[in-house]
């Protein structure tokens, strides 16, 4: 019997912690084509990240950490390879701006967590836009909501599209 309570609790524990919330892209983004514009500068661009509204955050979510990666290159694959923006947010809902890329100078209340890993002429102190010159490269960001401590409360997925 006593086994049984503690496999319920375990299994009530981690349904607890296995939240989960919605990231939806503002236009002009739209998950299958990255738009006109927002490349690198490399490519003629002016990139930014995309603006992301959020709904349903975790109780206790006061940051929310975006991996940007480009799946198709595996050296900027993952673990934002195109860098990771931190955002301050409060509540059950929020709209992460679009900050610029190319720089670690952001708005108040978003920060430079992890710079792109590019190198050379691809290097970026912050966020690196796609920049696969139009070769259909697929671009993801992992969306993750964070404690105060910095503790994992849920992640998600957003197909940004594909350069």
């Amino acid at each position: 019997m006593q086994n049984v309570l503690i496999a319920a609790l375990l299994v009530a524990a981690s349904a607890a912690t296995a939240q989960s919330f919605t990231a939806e892209l503002s236009p002009p983004w739209d998950g299958v084509d990255v738009p006109g514009g927002q490349q690198c500068h490399l490519f003629n661009g002016n990139g930014a990240t995309p603006m992301i509204i959020l709904q349903g955050l975790p109780a206790g979510t006061t940051q929310m950490r975006v991996e940007f990666n480009d799946k198709s290159y595996g050296p900027l694959a993952n673990n934002g390879g195109h860098g990771v923006i931190g955002f301050q947010v409060s509540g059950s809902s929020a709209v992460l701006p679009s900050v610029p890329g190319m720089t670690a100078d952001l708005p108040e209340g978003t920060e430079v967590l992890s710079a792109a890993r590019s190198t050379g002429q691809y290097a970026s102190p912050g966020y690196l836009p796609p920049c696969s010159g139009g070769r259909g490269n697929r671009y993801m960001a992992d969306v993750i909501a964070l404690d105060a401590n910095g503790a994992e409360l849920a992640r998600v997925h957003v197909e940004l599209g594909r350069y």
